[in-house]
Parts: structure tokens; C-alpha cells; sequence
């Protein structure tokens, strides 16, 4: 009888990791070790490329659709990931929206979804998140370090969402902390996805490092954040935007 079994791997939920900061994320945790289920609004084959490039690293991931706005549709991604890869102990909460536009004509649809899914999807995601996650288990929201300093028209919208994240993530991790649950924030600066894929040189300009950030690098402090090192943070809002609020 064999006795020498390895463990079944830790389980790892990232919400909106299909693509950019999120899909980098995935697949961070999935070399740190972790089974990784991950969500996605529209884009089915961008997570599938996300799944098969973990898999093929010998790793474990599968993909589901959740919109951030949908309360039903958030449960129902804990519970099959759950189903599937057993009691989470890492959750990233990365959906996001953006939208900007000066105060006079920012209408009121656009107000309420980047409120719905930046604000409450967060909170619903971080809630039904910790309702399935074991004892010492570890949450990342990721927030922007426009809630610090935007410098920027027409994005106060925006701002106040991620603004409201750090508050929420502040406050969150008194509830956690007696289940030894710790919640932090990452809050990037411009980072080279598809969405920044058009003015990338503009924003390295605004820079003080003259250049943006690279997903890989905000996945490598996430993986910092769910270390055994990182046990005695919790709280916290970690800018990294190579100088951009400063």
C-alpha cells in the first residue's frame, strides 16, 4: 500500500482571471503550487488560454463564467470552484470596469456599473469567497493607486471605487482576523495589458521609472501576500506604480 502520497494541492479562486493582471496571477499561484479556478465575464477563450498554458506547466485550473455585477452568478463560481478543487484558501478579487467622463455628462448607467461591479462585486466576491475558505486563508483584492492620486479629469468615478476597495479591505480585515483570515490590496499603477495596449509610451512618459509595470510583477506580490512571510499583514493597501502617485 502506498503511504507516500503527495497532498492534494491548496486551493486558489481568482476572480476575473482571463486576461492582463488577473490571468497573471493565475498563473503565478498555480506554479506556487495551487489548483486555480478562475472567472470570466465574456472572454470564454481567453480563459481557456489561460487554463491550458497552467495545465501545460503540469498544473491545475479550470474556468468559469461569472459576471462581477451578478450576485447568483459569483455564489454559484465559489461553489463549483469549491466543488471541484475543495476549500479555498486564496481568493484574488480582480474584476474590474472603467469608464471615464467629466462630471457634467457622466451618466447615470455608467455610474451604476462601475459602482456594481467595482464596489459591491467586490464586496459580494470577498464575501462568498471567505464563507468557503479555511482558517488562515488569504484574500487579495486588487484596487489602483488612483485612490491615492489620479491627476487626471474625468476619472472620479473610478477613483472612488478603488478608493472605497481600500476602505473596504481596511475594515474587512478586523471581521477576518478570528479566523486568522488576512485581506490586503494591491493598487497598481499603468500596467502593460491589452486594455493600455494604445498609449503605453504616453504613460511610461508620466512615469518616474519611464516605463509601466508588467503584469508578472503585481502577480509576484500577490504571491507575496499569500506566503507563510506575508502572515502579519493584513489591512493594507500596497501601491505599486514605479513612482506614477508620487
Amino acid at each position: 500500500m502506498n503511504t507516500s502520497e503527495s497532498p492534494s494541492p491548496k486551493a486558489a479562486l481568482v476572480f476575473g482571471g482571463s486576461r492582463g493582471i488577473g490571468a497573471a496571477i493565475a498563473r503565478r499561484l498555480a506554479r506556487e503550487g495551487y489548483a486555480v479556478a478562475l472567472t470570466y465575464a465574456s472572454r470564454a477563450d481567453k480563459a481557456a488560454e489561460v487554463v491550458a498554458a497552467i495545465q501545460a506547466d503540469g498544473g491545475q485550473a479550470i474556468a468559469l463564467q461569472a459576471d462581477a455585477a451578478d450576485q447568483h452568478a459569483i455564489t454559484a463560481a465559489v461553489a463549483d470552484a469549491t466543488a471541484s478543487l475543495g476549500t479555498l484558501h486564496v481568493a484574488v478579487v480582480n474584476a474590474g470596469v472603467y469608464q471615464g467622463g467629466p462630471l457634467e455628462q457622466f451618466p447615470v448607467d455608467t455610474l451604476d456599473l462601475m459602482l456594481s461591479v467595482n464596489v459591491r462585486g467586490v464586496f459580494l466576491a470577498i464575501q462568498a469567497a471567505a464563507a468557503k475558505m479555511a482558517e488562515g486563508g488569504r484574500i487579495i483584492t486588487i484596487g489602483s493607486n488612483t485612490a491615492q492620486r489620479s491627476g487626471s479629469v474625468g476619472g472620479s468615478v473610478y477613483v472612488m471605487t478603488k478608493a472605497a476597495v481600500a476602505a473596504l479591505v481596511r475594515e474587512l480585515a478586523l471581521d477576518l482576523a478570528p479566523r486568522k483570515i488576512t485581506i490586503n490590496n494591491i493598487q497598481p499603477g499603468p500596467i502593460e495589458t491589452d486594455i493600455t495596449a494604445g498609449f503605453l509610451d504616453h504613460l511610461a512618459e508620466r512615469s518616474p521609472l519611464q516605463r509601466v509595470g508588467r503584469p508578472e510583477e503585481v502577480a509576484s506580490l500577490a504571491a507575496y501576500l499569500v506566503s507563510a512571510e506575508a502572515s502579519y499583514m493584513t489591512g493594507a493597501s500596497l501601491t505599486m506604480d514605479g513612482g506614477y502617485s508620487i
